[in-house]
């Protein structure tokens, strides 16, 4: 008998081909714990499947070039990474592994798919078992491991020190310049240039002044004041110079382009630019020349603008107010220069009220900061909210701001807009909005959801009835949820949130790079030389994704720096608020400290069976119909603090209902059931 083929027992089986199938893509790269990696490539509704042995050299977040080569009958994609575009991080911290001949570095990330090689000659002075920071100098061919070089040992400081540093590098922030941009900025000339201050608007005749936080170091924004024979008011937007100093293709411009953002967390600064730029030579520093890009406007108090001009000037600081002082004289009505302040603070009001009036968003602002110590431990939090001195300067800054972008929108090169970082703020999102649209509803508040205008009309009606009620908290967080994320792009579509046509970043050069942008493009148009960057999307997207990690970075230390606060008082009990829920449990806020813990829905079991339910932001108990909903006062007991997850663990604690027995000690106790439901916990983390 014949033996048959292959082909005779299996059936050729036609597969059509995926017309994505052979083509190449450019996305970021998405690492999960597991090591499976996923490719987000813009105008693509699925990500493209990688797996380890296809990455190439990429590591988490990078921006790649992935080849799709098949893909599946659910249409899940899957490729092979041909290309390392660009590494987002360059910098890694972990644990040293040293031996006789050679050396790793065990990265933090627990993301990250491969040990960093070490060259003895660079462990410079790191031993076994120290905590690192490594520096990523190489990987050539097919070598299953980076080359890399300690750049920082971290044992020798303290243990918040270490995470503050690893916090930053893990979130692709370096923590040092590089010798070449740091020489830069040394060489850089102290004494302003006279021939350079011949070409610019003088305005050191013009009183001037800063107001700042009272910690604040980089003043890069002055306000200048003169009253004008017409009736009007002279104001000037004063904004440090970062563009005349920091030139484009320069290792200077180039490493502040890559951090895009300084990085502010409870107890450092991580600028984008040298210590010698940012404190000194920009720094708006009273009774010192300094170069400035300015907006000088003719103005009523009314906020009507007569004229306006905007070009490069020379300016001279006469007094450093902090918003502390600047509030005093707006409440007493007296101080230093306590005439022009008024009538800013007049001025200010108004073109507040105008935004308002054009359907810009009322939400009320409150920065929490922690209070440290010596040794930067916190000891407890202060709540700063927005008075009428932060406003002041607010205003003038969204009016310059605003007019930049106005001006530089009309300009023109061959009949085309100029690429501009315009930042906008989309409509909110529509299946969000008539969630939250339905819950407000609930508390007696009406949403007209029929165009933009009628939401912001809607929200703002909402935000002014809601002030000191009890459900105030919980509809502006919920409300702040519903609005898009403000971003960097050069398709303008307005700024939402403000009720802006047109609106840039212009006024903060020292510690965002989208604002350097901005000046150098003004001044091109000024000059009438405007040269169309062709990647300004790309940059735009850069500084927006930083802008994300560094807003990252905040949100990381300022939990670390709750646990570190909440660890003295575990046992003790504290009133907080529902500050969010999900399937697993909930989380509450501490009144006193605004800290935030999880109460995990298994120890909520003796209470009754709690089902989330989405659209009441709340646990629905099965059998008693008990709610936890989002905004509800209850009251915590702090039951463990875990600084290496930056978790804090709260227990529920039931109000007594019966009368206090005499000699009680607190207004109420915790009930048996939520006493077991403790010890039962304590004795499982044993």
């Amino acid at each position: 008998m014949a033996k048959k083929r292959k082909s005779e027992y299996i059936p050729h089986k036609h597969k059509t081909r995926s017309p994505l199938e052979g083509k190449s893509f450019t996305g970021k790269l998405d690492v999960s714990r597991a090591g499976l990696g996923f490719v987000m490539v813009e105008h693509l509704e699925q990500d493209i499947l990688v797996r380890p042995e296809d990455m190439l050299q990429a590591f988490d977040g990078d921006e790649v070039r992935v080849r799709i080569e098949q893909v599946s009958k659910k249409g899940r994609a899957e490729g092979v990474i041909t290309e390392v575009i660009k590494r987002v991080q360059t910098e890694f911290s972990g644990r040293l592994e040293v031996s006789d001949k050679f050396a790793f570095l065990i990265p933090e990330k627990k993301n990250m798919r491969t040990d960093i090689f070490i060259p003895l000659q660079k462990l410079h002075g790191g031993q076994d078992g120290q905590r690192a920071i490594v520096r990523i100098s190489e990987w050539k061919g097919k070598s299953k491991n980076p080359i890399g070089e300690v750049v920082d040992l971290l044992t020798n400081e303290r243990e918040n020190q270490i995470a503050m540093k690893e916090i930053l590098v893990g979130n692709g922030f370096p923590l040092r310049f590089s010798d070449a941009a740091q020489e830069e900025a040394t060489a850089l000339p102290d004494a302003l240039d006279t021939d350079e201050i011949a070409r610019r608007k003088d305005c050191r005749q013009l009183l001037t002044f800063t107001i700042d936080p009272v910690d604040a170091k980089d003043f890069d924004d002055a306000i200048s004041f003169r009253p004008l024979k017409n009736g009007y008011y002279e104001v000037g937007v004063h904004i440090a110079d970062v563009s005349h100093y920091v030139q484009p293709d320069t290792d200077l411009d180039q490493e502040a382009y890559e951090r895009a953002t300084s990085v502010y967390l409870p107890d450092r600064v991580n600028p984008m630019l040298p210590e010698h730029i940012s404190n000194f030579l920009c720094s708006l520093r009273p009774n010192e020349d300094k170069f400035a890009f300015s907006a000088i406007f003719q103005i009523n108090r009314k906020g009507n603008i007569n004229q306006y001009w905007i070009g490069r000037s020379v300016i001279h600081s006469d007094r450093r107010f902090t918003y502390e002082e600047a509030q005093q004289i707006i409440e007493t009505q007296t101080g230093d220069h306590a005439e022009a302040i008024l009538i800013l603070h007049e001025i200010a009001q108004n073109l507040r009220a105008e935004r308002f009036a054009n359907h810009a968003i009322n939400f009320s602002s409150q920065e929490v900061r922690f209070r440290l110590d010596e040794n930067g431990v916190p000891v407890g939090v202060d709540i700063r909210e927005s008075k009428a001195a932060h406003q002041l300067i607010e205003e003038f800054m969204l009016l310059a701001n605003r007019q930049v972008a106005t001006y530089v929108q009309k300009q023109k090169v061959n009949a085309d807009p100029i690429p501009f970082p315009y930042r906008v703020h989309d409509v909110p999102n529509e299946d969000k909005l008539s969630q939250f649209a339905a819950f407000a509803s609930r508390f007696g508040y009406k949403f007209n959801l029929n165009n933009p205008d009628e939401i912001a009309a809607s929200f703002n009606e909402m935000l002014e009835k809601v002030k000191g009620r009890p459900e105030q908290h919980v509809l502006e967080q919920l409300g702040i949820r519903t609005m898009a994320k403000a971003a960097y792009t050069t398709e303008n579509i307005g700024h939402y949130g403000l009720g802006f046509e047109y609106y840039c970043h212009f006024t903060s050069p020292i510690r965002r790079y989208p604002d350097v942008m901005v000046h150098r493009i003004l001044q091109e148009c000024i000059d009438g030389r405007v040269k169309p960057d062709k990647k300004m999307e790309l940059k735009c997207r850069h500084c927006s994704e930083q802008e994300r990690k560094a807003m990252e970075s905040e949100r990381e230390a300022n939990k670390y720096k709750q646990v570190e606060l909440m660890r003295q008082f575990t046992g003790e009990i504290f009133d907080a608020v529902i500050s969010g829920v999900a399937t697993f449990g909930f989380w509450a806020e501490t009144v006193l400290h605004k800290c935030e813990g999880l109460i995990p829905v298994s120890e909520l079991n003796e209470l009754d069976e709690f089902h989330f339910i989405e659209s009441e932001y709340a646990l629905v108990g099965l059998h008693t119909g008990r709610r936890f909903r989002i905004g509800d006062k209850i009251r915590v007991q702090v039951q463990a603090t875990n600084l290496e997850k930056r978790q804090i663990d709260f227990c529920f604690v039931e109000e007594q209902t019966k009368p206090k027995k005499s000699g009680a000690s607190k207004a109420s106790k915790i009930t048996e059931k939520t006493k077991k439901a403790a010890r039962k916990k304590k004795d499982r983390k044993e």
